[in-house]
């Protein structure tokens, strides 16, 4: 399954990202934009000066930047998905086809759903039958040997969303973790322990008590991103 970027992506050179939102970028007709990162994270890996980047055009009215930056060349003929938002459109498109197969039981899709009590908004509530909460986690973090791991920086917000996780199954509901793996590099995920212990040890708290994580591999293209298949998470 491939999910189009619309408009169609130019191909350009990351010259520098800086104040985390912001890239100056030269497009393959020599002219040199500013355009919005759209990844709150660190980057890892996936935004050395010089590599090879595709970014998206759109000059709307009140838009402050002309563009988005979207893919990135990590090693020769490997890319990664930076925009770490689109990771929740892809999967909602691969919950809608039955694509994502732990999970395709399921009849109705919400997204961005607060539950009763809760402080935090889950990325989806599946439902019919039964329920079951779902937050996806963008993936672009390759190591050696085809291995992904998340977060690469630390992450207070993450560890909060498995501790709610944890809540859910407590609750008697179903949960899982989702990691979108945005890297055609990477063929298995863990998690980043020499990056953020806490995380780590929440993730394995949060599988002994039930929260189900799942890695689904979604191949970055300028044409698209190319939905495929399930990735074993070692713990």
């Amino acid at each position: 399954m491939l999910i189009p970027f619309d408009p169609p992506l130019q191909a350009g050179i990351l010259l520098r990202r800086y104040k985390r939102f912001l890239a100056d970028i030269r497009l393959e007709d020599g002219r040199e934009v500013t355009l919005h990162c759209p990844n709150t994270g660190s980057m890892r890996n996936c935004g050395e000066p010089g590599s090879r980047v595709w970014v998206s055009l759109q000059h709307k009215p009140g838009r402050k930047l002309p563009g988005t930056w979207e893919l990135v060349e990590v090693s020769r003929g490997e890319l990664a998905c930076i925009h770490s938002a689109r990771a929740n459109k892809v999967v909602a498109a691969a919950l809608q086809a039955g694509l994502i197969t732990p999970l395709a039981a399921y009849r109705e899709q919400r997204a961005e759903v607060k539950l009763p009590g809760g402080s935090s908004r889950f990325d989806f509530l599946l439902s019919d039958p039964g329920q079951c909460v779902v937050e996806v986690k963008s993936v672009t973090l390759a190591l050696d040997d085809g291995v992904g791991a998340f977060p690469d920086a630390v992450s207070l917000r993450g560890q909060k969303h498995l501790r709610e996780l944890m809540d859910v199954v407590a609750g008697g509901q179903r949960a899982c973790l989702l990691f979108c793996v945005m890297h055609s590099g990477i063929d298995r995920v863990r998690p980043a322990d020499e990056i953020d212990p806490v995380y780590g040890q929440c993730l394995r708290d949060a599988v002994a008590a039930g929260v189900e994580v799942l890695a689904w591999s979604v191949r970055p293209e300028p044409e698209g991103l190319r939905v495929r298949g399930q990735l074993p998470v070692e713990l």
